[in-house]
């Protein structure tokens, strides 16, 4: 909560979160990767950690909404009867697959065999609550269609969810700031709807995640919008574009991760050009600004040797006095690790099973990085922007004759 000191928890115990002036969490897109996002939330709320502005994309915008439109105490709760609500339990088919095979030693083919056939599922009849197949389809290249209408699943069950699961009136008049990011079809512009700015309604955050050519285009005002990822598929440029003079506090919650398995088949390359098309967009970013921060810290050395008498006069000395302050950015990136079992089809993979597992994977990624309490200290000025991920750090951690 902004301006407010915090005595959070982590494993080791717990510490009293410095004074920023904004904290912020980011959401990105990922489809059914999204219940990760989830399980972060809840380790926020364990830790008492209150964001005081919430970004999202896609399947972060949907996110963004459930969080924003419920008190403190109600939101995991809430995230927890919209992600069950969307997903499917395990059919007998599946259970086919989870029971018999462990029988013969084939342990991760089973799970893989379940996550495979949920996809399928997913793929043929859609997700209860969320999106259906659009029975017939348009005839490509004859009919001509409204726009909201030309796509292969019909999404207008996802509104009455949208209702269900979050109260509107306090997403728009409650404390949390709410952007989320879509594309204007017709300009090809990235626009982020904000409730400091317009009311928002479901239908800003369907058009978030209007994927084409799956997900139909969402009718706003007389113009259609897409899914916020064609262009950026993380909304941290629009938190930090206000962060000026600010000491912020990020929670960056990625679905896709820059690193990975040379592919060895068709099936690994669509995943894994996946996870390139939408993990490089946020490194780009990040390097970025801290290209920026370091561009601040140079203007202030130089601003050093302008005279006394033109730094007490000159109005472009005080612009640039300005810019030269720049901000303190922390960003503690939540970033999720692809499981063993998962594959092209992670992202529209909506099985109760993965979905717990994916949010139990958000849940101990946030608590291992609250557990570094040394990452909370807000940056210097002389450093300006920083970045921490826990798994960078494991990566990096010698090995001990205990750990295999």
């Amino acid at each position: 909560m902004r301006n407010e000191l915090k005595e959070i928890s982590g494993q080791h115990g717990e510490f009293t979160l410095p004074r920023y002036a904004e904290i912020a969490l980011v959401l990105q897109g990922g489809g059914a990767l999204g219940s990760y996002q989830a399980g972060v939330v809840e380790g926020l709320a364990q830790a008492r950690i209150e964001p005081g502005w919430i970004a999202g994309v896609s399947i972060g915008a949907l996110n963004t909404a459930i969080i924003a439109g419920n008190a403190p105490e109600n939101r995991v709760k809430a995230l927890q009867g919209f992600w069950n609500a969307i997903c499917r339990p395990r059919d007998w088919v599946a259970n086919v697959g989870a029971w018999k095979l462990p029988y013969a030693g084939l342990n991760a083919l089973s799970r893989k065999w379940a996550s495979n056939w949920a996809a399928g599922r997913a793929l043929t009849e859609g997700q209860p609550g969320f999106f259906v197949p659009r029975l017939p389809l348009p005839l490509a290249g004859i009919e001509r269609l409204d726009p909201g209408r030309v796509s292969y699943y019909d999404t207008s069950a996802l509104k009455a969810t949208l209702l269900h699961y979050a109260d509107f009136d306090r997403i728009n008049d409650g404390p949390i700031r709410v952007s989320v990011g879509a594309v204007n079809v017709r300009t090809g512009n990235l626009v982020y709807f904000d409730n400091t700015k317009i009311r928002l309604v479901p239908e800003h955050f369907m058009a978030s995640g209007a994927l084409p050519p799956g997900f139909p285009a969402i009718e706003i005002d007389g113009e259609y919008y897409w899914d916020g990822g064609l262009v950026s598929n993380t909304p941290l440029t629009e938190i930090l574009a206000e962060a000026e003079h600010k000491n912020s506090l990020v929670f960056q919650v990625d679905l896709w991760s820059a690193r990975g398995r040379t592919p060895v088949d068709f099936f690994d390359i669509s995943e894994r050009t996946k996870d390139i098309q939408y993990s490089s967009r946020t490194r780009a970013i990040t390097d970025l600004l801290a290209d920026r921060q370091k561009q601040a810290r140079l203007l202030k050395e130089v601003l050093k040797h302008v005279p006394a008498s033109v730094a007490k006069t000159d109005p472009i000395f005080r612009i640039a006095e300005q810019a030269a302050d720049g901000s303190s950015i922390n960003v503690v990136h939540l970033i999720y690790r692809n499981k063993s079992y998962e594959g092209h089809a992670k992202d529209y993979e909506f099985s109760v099973d993965t979905m717990r597992e994916h949010w139990q994977t958000g849940l101990d990624d946030c608590r291992n990085s609250l557990a570094h309490h040394d990452w909370f200290a807000i940056p210097s000025r002389e450093h300006g922007f920083v970045t921490h991920d826990v798994h960078r750090v494991e990566a990096k951690r010698p090995v001990t004759g205990r750990e295999v």
